[in-house]
C-alpha cells in the first residue's frame, strides 16, 4: 500500500520550490478552492522512512490562526482595560485563511503522514503546530508519535532540500510554546495598555483638536522601549552644552614631508594649564624622538553575516530601512538565491562546503567573478568564527548563482552585498605596515603614525570597509633631536551627540533584548507608522539653537497617531510593512526624531517615578530571557505567562494612579502649555 504524505510549507513560493525538487521536474499545481495563490502539487517520492509515497505539497500563508478576546471583551467601553490581563481568549481562522484551512482538512483526511515545511525558527515551529492541529482535528491519527514530522532546511537549493526530505525530525514543542506565550502576552499587555492610553490620553487630544476621528495610541512592550531609545538620544542632543578645550599641535618638516604630531593628552578643558604646558614646550626649543617602530598590521575581514548585521549594513551602506532590507532578503531566499535570512549565527559549520559555494560565484561576468576565481586558486582563507550560534541556521550566504540582470534593482543591491560579504569572509585579512613615532617636547609627549597598505585582499571585493595608506613618514631614529617647524596652541569645542540612526537603534535593541533579530525591523516600522517618530536625512537637522525643545516638532494635527484597527489580530508573519513604504530609499543615512506625542508619552511615563518605566527595556528584556528559558526547558509556558502578566499588571496599576503626570506631559509637548 502506498503511503500518503501531506507536505505543508509556510509560503506558496517555498511549496512550489520544494515540490519541484522532490518531483524531479517542473511539477504543475492546481489552485485550491477559494484561493488563487495557494496551490496543491501532486507527485510521487521515495522517502527512506516510509518508502514510495503519494505526496500532496501545499502551503499556508504565514500564521494559519489568529487570536482575540472573547466577544464580551471586544468593546472598548465594555470593560475596564485591566480586565484584559485575565480575559478569555479565542483562537480562530480569519476569513481570508479559511480556504487554506479547509484545503488542509481535505488533504489531511486520508493521509498517513503530515510533513511540515515551515521556516526553521520559533515562529515556524508555532505555525507548524497550527497546521498540525487543523489537520489532526480531522485526522486524529496524525497526533500519534512519528505521524507529524518537520523538515530542517536553511535554503531551497535542490541537494539541500532532498537531504532535508530524507531526514525528518519532530516539531520543537518548546519553541512553539515560547511563541504561544509571546503572542498571548503581547495581546494582553498591548491591548490593556493601548485601551488605557487611548481612553485616557487619546480622548484628550481628540477633544482639544475638536476631531471626530478616533485617536488610537498604541502600546507595545517592544514598541515603547524602542521609542524610549529615540527620545533619550533626542534629549541628550537638546541638552548638550558645548565646552571649550585647548590642545597643543606640533609640526615638523623633514625630507620635504610635513609631519603632524598629536598631543598625548589629547586636550584639556583648563586653558591656564594648557598655556603653562605649551610655554614649557617652547622653552625646551628641541624635541627628542623616544620611539620609532615599524611593524606589520592587519585589518580583519568581516564576520559571517547575521540578520542583525544585515539590517545594520543595509541602512549604513545600502541606504535602505531595515524592514525593506528584510523584505528583499526574504524574496531572494524564496527564489532560491540565498540561505535563510533570519539567523543569529556568525560562524560557518565546518561541514559546509564553502569552496563549492564560491565556485558558483565564478559564473557569468559579475564584478566579483574574478575574485571568486582567485579564492579557488590559492587565496581562500577559512572564515572567522564569531561567538554566536543559534544551532538552527548558518550565516546568511549565497547558495546559487543568479545573473544580476534577472533581479530587480533593489534585489540586486541586497544580493550583491550578501555575495560580497560571503566572499570577503572567505578571503585573507588585509595586510599593511604601521609606523609609530613618539617625541618628547619639553615635558610633553606627542605621537604620530603612518600606514602603508601592502595587500588589500578581502578589501578588493568588499568596498564597504575602508583602509587606505596615510601620511608618508620620514626616517626617524630613536634619540634624534630636532627643532619643531611649528608649535601652536589651538582651541575647540566638544561636539554634540547625533540623533539615532537606524544601525545605532538596532544595535541598542539587540544589546537590550528588545525583540528578536527577525522582529526588530517591525518594531521600528511600528513607531514610524504610529507617528511617534519621524525620520530625516542626517545633516538636515530640524533643531535650531535659538528655539525651545518644543519647536522641533511639527504640529500635532500632522503627527499624532491616525485612526487604526484595534489590536489583537496581527499575525506576526505575512503582514504588510509600516509607514513610508514606497518612499525613496537611497537618500542618505536616516536619523530618528521623536514627535511631540512620542516625547510626551515617554516623558510622561518616566515622570511617574515607577521603579521600572515602560519606556525602558528592562521588562521586555526579562520577558525575552524567559522565552529563551522555555526553549531550553527551564520554564514552562504557563509559568512565563503568569510571571510576566503579574509584572506588567503591577506596573499598570501603579501607572493608573499617576495618569495626571501623563496628562501634564501631553499638555506640555503636544499643546505647548506651560507646566
Amino acid at each position: 500500500m502506498v503511503t500518503k504524505v501531506l507536505c505543508v510549507a509556510e509560503k506558496p513560493s517555498i511549496a512550489r520550490a520544494v515540490a519541484g525538487h522532490l518531483a524531479g521536474e517542473n511539477v504543475q499545481g492546481r489552485n485550491i478552492q477559494g484561493n488563487n495563490f495557494t496551490k496543491n502539487f501532486e507527485f510521487d517520492f521515495n522517502f527512506p522512512t516510509w518508502g514510495p509515497c503519494s505526496v500532496v505539497m501545499t502551503s499556508v500563508a504565514g500564521h494559519l490562526t489568529s487570536q482575540d478576546f472573547a466577544p464580551e471583551y471586544k468593546k472598548w467601553q465594555g470593560c475596564d482595560p485591566a480586565a484584559l490581563f485575565e480575559a478569555s481568549i479565542v483562537n480562530f481562522v480569519d476569513e481570508d485563511r479559511k480556504p487554506i484551512a479547509a484545503n488542509i482538512e481535505r488533504q489531511a483526511r486520508y493521509c498517513q503522514i503530515l510533513y511540515i515545511w515551515t521556516d526553521c525558527d520559533r515562529e515556524g515551529e508555532h505555525i507548524g503546530t497550527e497546521i498540525r492541529k487543523t489537520a489532526s482535528d480531522i485526522n486524529p491519527r496524525l497526533r500519534q508519535p512519528g505521524k507529524t514530522v518537520r523538515a530542517r532546511f536553511s535554503n531551497i537549493e535542490r541537494a539541500h532540500i532532498l537531504n532535508a526530505a530524507r531526514h525528518p525530525i519532530p516539531l520543537d514543542e518548546a519553541q512553539a510554546d515560547a511563541v504561544s506565550a509571546r503572542m498571548e502576552l503581547d495581546l494582553r499587555i498591548g491591548s490593556s495598555y493601548t485601551r488605557s492610553l487611548t481612553l485616557n490620553v487619546g480622548n484628550i487630544i481628540k477633544q482639544r483638536m475638536q476631531s471626530d476621528d478616533k485617536q488610537i495610541l498604541s502600546y507595545g512592550s517592544c514598541q515603547f522601549p524602542t521609542l524610549g531609545f529615540v527620545v533619550e538620544r533626542y534629549f541628550r542632543v537638546r541638552k548638550f552644552v558645548p565646552e571649550t578645550f585647548w590642545s597643543i599641535k606640533v609640526m615638523h618638516k623633514k625630507d620635504d614631508i610635513n609631519v603632524s604630531f598629536r598631543w598625548a593628552r589629547g586636550h584639556l578643558f583648563d586653558r591656564l594649564v594648557a598655556v603653562i604646558l605649551f610655554e614649557r614646550c617652547l622653552s625646551a626649543k628641541t624635541a627628542r624622538v623616544t620611539k620609532m617602530q615599524t611593524k606589520p598590521t592587519s585589518k580583519w575581514k568581516p564576520l559571517p553575516l547575521t540578520t542583525v548585521e544585515l539590517q545594520k549594513c543595509g541602512s549604513r551602506f545600502l541606504r535602505m530601512d531595515s524592514q525593506r532590507v528584510m523584505q528583499l532578503a526574504e524574496q531572494l531566499y524564496q527564489k532560491g538565491w540565498i540561505s535563510y535570512p533570519r539567523t543569529e549565527t556568525d560562524q560557518f559549520d565546518r561541514a559546509i562546503d564553502l569552496r563549492a559555494l564560491i565556485q558558483k560565484q565564478t559564473q557569468g561576468q559579475t564584478p566579483w567573478t574574478a575574485f571568486a576565481g582567485d579564492l579557488l586558486n590559492g587565496e581562500f582563507s577559512n572564515p572567522r568564527q564569531g561567538r554566536n550560534n543559534d544551532k538552527a541556521h548558518p550565516p546568511i550566504h549565497p547558495v546559487n548563482f543568479v545573473s544580476p540582470e534577472t533581479l530587480t534593482a533593489e534585489e540586486q543591491r541586497v544580493h550583491e552585498f550578501i555575495v560580497r560579504r560571503f566572499l570577503a569572509c572567505c578571503a585573507k585579512d588585509a595586510q599593511g605596515s604601521k609606523t609609530d613615532v613618539s617625541i618628547l617636547y619639553g615635558p610633553e609627549t606627542f605621537n604620530t603614525s603612518g600606514l602603508i597598505v601592502l595587500e588589500r585582499n578581502y578589501l578588493d571585493v568588499y568596498p564597504y570597509d575602508k583602509w587606505t595608506s596615510s601620511q608618508d613618514l620620514p626616517n626617524y631614529r630613536e634619540g634624534d633631536i630636532f627643532e619643531p617647524t611649528e608649535a601652536r596652541i589651538e582651541d575647540g569645542k566638544t561636539s554634540p551627540p547625533t540623533y539615532l540612526t537606524e544601525p545605532e537603534l538596532i544595535g541598542l535593541m539587540d544589546a537590550n533584548g528588545i525583540g528578536t533579530d527577525a522582529t526588530m525591523a517591525e518594531h521600528i516600522a511600528k513607531i514610524k507608522e504610529r507617528q511617534y517618530v519621524q525620520t530625516q536625512v542626517r545633516g538636515a537637522a530640524l533643531r535650531r539653537d535659538d528655539q525651545d525643545a518644543e519647536s522641533d516638532f511639527e504640529d500635532v494635527a500632522d503627527r499624532t497617531a491616525p485612526p487604526a484597527r484595534g489590536r489583537g489580530r496581527g499575525r506576526g508573519r505575512g503582514g504588510h510593512g509600516g509607514a513610508q513604504r514606497g518612499a525613496p530609499q537611497n537618500q542618505g543615512m536616516q536619523e530618528f526624531i521623536p514627535t511631540t506625542l512620542g516625547v510626551a508619552l515617554v516623558e510622561g511615563y518616566d515622570n511617574m517615578g515607577l521603579e521600572t518605566s515602560l519606556s525602558k527595556p528592562f521588562l521586555r528584556k526579562e520577558m525575552e530571557l524567559k522565552m529563551k528559558a522555555i526553549c531550553e526547558g527551564r520554564m514552562t509556558r504557563r509559568e512565563v505567562v503568569q510571571e510576566s502578566l503579574d509584572q506588567y499588571r503591577d506596573v499598570y496599576i501603579r501607572a493608573q494612579r499617576q495618569l495626571p503626570v501623563l496628562h501634564a506631559a501631553v499638555r506640555k509637548y503636544v499643546f505647548g502649555e506651560a507646566g
